[in-house]
């Protein structure tokens, strides 16, 4: 028996009006942690209220202006999630804005719970910290957009990650489920997409999540994914994220928790940790990186 029904949610399974995807914390059963991504036309808008929650902007593909208190914001955006990071903006609680989309494209806005009074900032694509994590089998682009760099957040983080076909990511598996000197409490959301592949460009790729128990907290999760899926975790050790033969693989991760550091602090699972050190000695996989990076390792 596993949980895949409580905490898998398929591509189209959310949408609702110019959203395809659209989790509220109270959707994914928690407390902190949302995601909404609206696919609009060139010149469609929409608005959003943050209400308690803080949020960032972040184009998937296309670009968009964002209006806020009558100041327009204007994202260059990029072609793909697999050929560039991206401009974006961090807006907080309690505040009105609208993305009206320059060029036709799908704009993340990932949220989280706020309890802090912090100013709209807009981040060039410069701000992303983006390096290579693991090698051999288990190499992976990390792009960081409210994690590790200097935008200030009351409990958000934000980051998406790259794994070329046929290699593992978010591996070892890892926790963030108490709070320790170690870890946070973090609730964090997973959405898939993966690239065309093959000598046809097929868009019928797939992945591998699992989400498994971790001491205490039962949760049994173990699915195929597939563009616009998302896999939410509210606890227990979580990885690998596999991606099959052929098929690049992105995912979003959208974080938070009760903390107000804004880190993110794990521990592995102690079954699977001599990984990191067994990974040391390999060479980097030479399809990485995606986009240049900012720092050789994350």
């Amino acid at each position: 028996m596993n949980d895949n029904d409580k905490y898998v949610l398929e591509a189209g399974s959310t949408e609702t009006g110019k959203f395809d995807t659209y989790i509220t914390a109270e959707k994914a059963g928690w407390d902190f942690s949302s995601l909404r991504i609206a696919r609009l036309q060139k010149g469609e808008s929409v608005t959003i209220d943050t209400d308690d929650d803080e949020v960032l902007v972040l184009p998937l593909n296309g670009s968009a202006d964002v209006v806020v208190a009558n100041e327009k914001y204007s994202l260059a955006g990029r072609e793909s999630v697999f050929t560039a990071v991206t401009d974006y903006i961090y807006i907080p609680w309690h505040t009105s804005f609208t993305i009206v989309a320059t060029e036709s494209g799908r704009f993340a806005v990932p949220g989280a719970k706020s309890t802090k009074d912090l100013p709209v900032r807009y981040c060039p694509a410069s701000d992303v910290h983006s390096g290579i994590r693991g090698a051999g089998v288990c190499s992976r682009q990390v792009n960081n957009y409210a994690l590790g760099n200097d935008l200030e957040t009351s409990h958000l983080l934000v980051t998406e990650v790259l794994t070329p076909g046929g290699n593992w990511s978010s591996y070892p598996p890892h926790k963030h489920d108490e709070h320790s000197d170690n870890e946070r409490i973090l609730e964090e959301i997973y959405y898939f997409e993966l690239r065309p592949g093959g000598p046809e460009q097929r868009t019928d790729g797939f992945g591998l999540q699992r989400v498994y128990s971790s001491p205490g907290k039962d949760i049994n999760v173990c699915t195929e994914v597939r563009s616009g899926d998302t896999v939410v975790v509210p606890h227990g050790y979580h990885g690998p994220s596999v991606a099959a033969p052929g098929h690049d693989m992105y995912y979003l991760n959208v974080m938070a928790g009760p903390a107000e550091d804004s880190v993110w602090m794990m521990t592995d699972d102690p079954v699977h940790t001599w990984q990191r050190q067994a990974w040391e000695g390999e060479d980097i996989d030479p399809r990485l990186p995606f986009m240049p990076v900012t720092e050789e390792k994350l």
